[in-house]
Formats: C-alpha cells, sequence, structure tokens
C-alpha cells in the first residue's frame, strides 16, 4: 500500500472501480483551487467520513459526486472501512493512524493527478505538464503552486452506480 501507482494498477482490475471519472465540474473544480488545497481537502474528508473506528453510516457516508475527492474515493476505495479493510488490508473498529490517513490520501490523489491528466490529454492530445509530475509528488507530499488551467470542450460524468453495485462496493 506505500506505492499508489501499484495500488491504482491493482484498482484498474475491479471493473466497479475503473469507471470511475471526474467530471468536467470536478475537473475545473480541482484544476482551479491547485493540487495542495485538494490534497487538503482529500485528507480532512478522509479523517471526517473514514478515519474513526466505527464512522456514521458507515457504507453510505460517501457521496458519488459534489467534490473531486467523492469519485476519487470510490475509485481507490476509500470510501468506507469496508473498502479499506477489503482492499488495504487495515481493520475496522479501530481509529486510522495518520499515516494511514496519509497513504491513503496518497493514492486518492495519484488517482485524482491521473484522471487529471487524462482528461487534459482526451481534450488535447497530450498530457498537462501540470499534472505529468504529480504522481511523484502525491508520494514525497511536495506541492508546488499551480497555474489555473482552462478547461474547454469534454465532458466527462461520474458513473451512476446500481443499488446492487452500491452495496457491493466491487
Amino acid at each position: 500500500m506505500n506505492d499508489p501507482a501499484g495500488m491504482l494498477t491493482r484498482l484498474a482490475r475491479s471493473t466497479f472501480r475503473a469507471k470511475f471519472r471526474l467530471t468536467k465540474a470536478d475537473a475545473d473544480y480541482a484544476r482551479q483551487r491547485g493540487r495542495a488545497t485538494i490534497a487538503s481537502h482529500a485528507r480532512d474528508l478522509l479523517t471526517k467520513r473514514i478515519g474513526a473506528a466505527h464512522p456514521v453510516h458507515d457504507g453510505r457516508q460517501t457521496p458519488y459526486r459534489g467534490h473531486p475527492v467523492f469519485p476519487a474515493q470510490h475509485a481507490t476505495a476509500t470510501c468506507c472501512r469496508g473498502c479499506v479493510e477489503k482492499w488495504y488490508g487495515i481493520p475496522k473498529g479501530r481509529e486510522l493512524t495518520p499515516q494511514e490517513l496519509d497513504r491513503l490520501a496518497a493514492v486518492v490523489m495519484a488517482w485524482i493527478d491521473r484522471d487529471l491528466q487524462r482528461d487534459a490529454a482526451s481534450r488535447t492530445g497530450a498530457p498537462s505538464k501540470s499534472v505529468a509530475t504529480s504522481v511523484s509528488e502525491s508520494v514525497t507530499g511536495s506541492a508546488s503552486s499551480r497555474g489555473s488551467e482552462s478547461a474547454s470542450a469534454g465532458t466527462q460524468s461520474a458513473p451512476r452506480a446500481s443499488a446492487q453495485e452500491r452495496q457491493r462496493h466491487g
């Protein structure tokens, strides 16, 4: 679990996890706010939503849309303690340590970076320089200021998961 890129490769084998994408609005929001802000939001949301030993409404606490971190949580199996236990081997019933939260946040940010890069490539035909080195930054925790990029054509939307998929958490 210490390797976000390796974890993303493993998660990509899940049909349920692999279908998530940032919406155009989420991608625009992430670019406008910058990587450091989104990384801070990711850490805060993970702490509040899954950090406790017994999170409120565990298994139903993470929305599918509304912030770039939400689809990333579903894509990276950091949406509930059951998924964290299944995919990362961190048992339910105890608080997550700061180190575990940092590692989970690094995977979430690596997914967001990759999805932003994929979005930029689909719009321009080439990777976006501002996110091309972000995966390594997510591992080291370094953040540089990002210039705002304009997001133009191309719409992507988060998949609507069926009730069965939501229960299963692939």
